[in-house]
């Protein structure tokens, strides 16, 4: 019996990464590769728009075996340059609290939220061991934050930094974390760097080659995906 896989990504674009590293079947409407049958569900940019998408293709198809969110990031560390794929381990709603004059202070940090609290673990989304213990040997663990505007300038980078830590940042990962953790569904992403989190300069981005590398990395995922 084929293992039953989820793809969730955000734009066609980012789409493409699935279709060269798999077959498509046309009568399915879904990707095959090898045993792992794949189905596509683009949920566009942003958490909000992916949490609906994930919600409500799981209300009406159920639960795959595993769900994969692949898709492009911006990198804070320089040895994570442009081409880079990585795995994320752990996500937060990094722009989700409130500020106080110059401040900002996270949920947790304002007492609106319990840091512990299903399905959080000391205020982050983390990813399942058992699955990115078995991926580690192919993928770059990092640790990621998801923002509701795309950082472009050097203040807020510094902001992030200082704050979080954190190796790249989405707009969607902490919204997919998020649904998968509360619905007991197994799951991995894979991001690939397309820029350097930084004042704003699409000059220096590299989206193709962030998408051609995603499929390679993507593809030995999916051999791989039966022994997760």
């Amino acid at each position: 019996m084929a293992l039953k896989a989820l793809y969730v990504t955000s734009t066609t674009a980012e789409a493409e990464a699935l279709r060269k590293a798999t077959v498509f079947d046309a009568s399915s409407g879904n990707f095959h590769a090898g045993n792992v049958e794949i189905s596509l569900l683009l949920g566009n940019v942003g958490a909000v728009s992916t949490v609906w998408s994930l919600m409500n293709y799981l209300a009406v198809n159920g639960k795959p075996d595993i769900a994969i969110n692949g898709g492009i990031a911006g990198s804070f560390r320089p040895d994570i340059p442009p081409g880079s794929v990585v795995m994320p381990v752990t996500d937060c709603f990094a722009d989700c609290g409130i500020e106080d004059g110059n401040e900002f202070f996270t949920l947790f940090e304002a007492g609106l939220a319990m840091p512990g609290a299903f399905p959080f673990e000391n205020g982050l989304l983390k990813a399942p061991e058992n699955i990115i213990s078995k991926a580690g040997n192919l993928i770059r663990s990092v640790n990621a934050i998801t923002v509701n505007a795309a950082t472009g300038s050097e203040s807020t980078r510094d902001r992030l930094f200082r704050k979080y830590s954190p190796d790249i940042e989405t707009m969607e990962g902490a919204g997919f974390f998020y649904v998968c953790k509360m619905e007991q569904l197994p799951f991995i992403a894979i991001r690939a760097v397309s820029n350097m989190v930084e004042k704003r300069d699409r000059s220096k981005w590299n989206i193709p080659l962030a998408l051609d590398n995603l499929s390679v990395k993507l593809e030995l995922l999916l051999k791989q995906l039966n022994t997760l």
